[in-house]
């Protein structure tokens, strides 16, 4: 039997490493501090071990027919999935496919081997949900490719209850603000929207939630330009808006209006050392308290209009909530990393690098999973 090596056992890991195990596999979870490995396997039975990670001691573990699951910082992923290569075994990350993961596509598939990425929340549930709508669309009697096109796919991690700062952090502050330094690339009014700072470009965005109508504020982030393709939206469409996003509480640019200002400032190694301490005073001042839970909200919406009029719009929303068991974000991050494991072992994902799988029957399938795991999820008809 295929052993899948699971590395890292944070948080928001748990709930995949328990299914897994709980399903019967075989695997072995590595982590730098083994007590919460540990920790995070307690009260199961099956066949799996815990091990101290480094580099070394998984390159000498690893076999043939294997499979790695990095859960890593992004800056192990590479060496992970090369380390993969070399040994004959596969791959999967929930994180963003970096162009030097890209380049090992050619030598995976030469090889047979699967290296699969953004298979988490976002990305992740957001591209099955992506590819599920954009089915819908083109199968539709409204789908024409003149119409004038609109997508967007906001995700954000919330508390549960909106305090004064509108965010409660999970994990370490230190990747979102990390993430408040890059610049994002976007499509609005059919044309490129490039913006700097992400809150150079809030906006107000409501969605109709199960409990009513709620408004958030919304920005884009990253390049949303590579996922046109990846969703299907042809070159010549008319394609007036196309946006990824992140998604908060209403108010949020002015709690964090002083930290935004600070943030621009900072540069270089000083810069960096200073961002990392004020990680620090937020995780003492915002960190989800003992009792606490936190809340996903996921919405992702594609709309087609013809002559000014609405012939299509539907949205495939999120708004889940975490317990005294599991977060929501390491429910919807680890539950569908463990999905892709299953997959690749069964050999229903192809050779090479490929993200979350665009296959319409996969994606309905995953996303039924997650129903059937007790996720809330509609899909809202907005013409109905």
């Amino acid at each position: 039997m295929a052993r899948i090596h699971w590395l890292g056992a944070g948080l928001s890991t748990v709930p995949g490493i328990r299914r897994l195990i709980e399903r019967g596999h075989s695997i072995t979870v590595w982590n730098r501090t083994v007590e919460k490995a540990q920790e995070a396997t307690k009260g199961l039975s099956g066949d799996f071990d815990i091990r101290a990670f480094s580099l070394e001691a998984l390159e000498s573990d690893l076999k043939a027919g294997d499979l790695a699951v990095s859960m890593l910082p992004g800056d192990f992923h590479v060496a992970v999935a090369q380390m993969c290569l070399d040994a004959g075994a596969n791959f999967v990350s929930s994180s963003y496919i970096a162009p030097e993961m890209r380049a090992l596509d050619a030598a995976a598939k030469e090889k047979g081997l699967t290296l699969v990425n953004e298979v988490g929340l976002d990305p992740g549930i957001d591209h099955l949900m992506a590819h599920v709508l954009m089915d819908d669309y083109k199968n539709s009697p409204a789908f024409a490719t003149d119409n004038a096109h609109y997508f967007r796919s906001y995700c954000g991690g919330l508390s549960e209850v909106p305090n004064d700062f509108c965010y409660k952090f999970s994990w370490a502050p230190l990747g979102v603000l990390k993430a408040l330094r890059s610049p994002s690339k976007s499509l609005r009014n059919g044309k490129v929207y490039d913006v700097s700072r992400p809150w150079d470009a809030v906006e107000s965005y409501k969605i109709d939630l199960e409990k009513g109508s709620e408004t958030f504020e919304v920005y884009p982030n990253r390049d949303s330009y590579p996922f046109m393709d990846e969703y299907g939206f042809g070159k010549d469409w008319n394609v007036q808006q196309f946006v990824r996003g992140t998604l908060r509480y209403g108010g949020w640019s002015t709690a964090w209006a002083d930290l935004f200002k600070e943030i621009e400032t900072l540069q270089g190694e000083a810069g960096d050392k200073r961002l990392a301490e004020i990680s620090a005073d937020l995780w003492d001042k915002y960190a989800l308290g003992e009792g606490e839970h936190d809340r996903v909200v996921l919405s992702v919406d594609l709309w087609a209009e013809r002559n000014g009029e609405q012939v299509y719009n539907k949205s495939y929303v999120v708004d889940a909530y975490g317990d005294d068991t599991h977060t929501a974000m390491a429910r919807l991050v680890s539950i569908p990393v463990s999905y892709a494991v299953e997959a690749v072992l069964k050999g229903e994902i192809s050779a090479g690098v490929s993200a979350a799988p665009s296959d319409v029957t996969v994606a309905k399938k995953w996303l039924g999973d997650l129903l059937a795991a007790g996720e809330k999820m509609t899909i809202v008809d907005h013409l109905a």
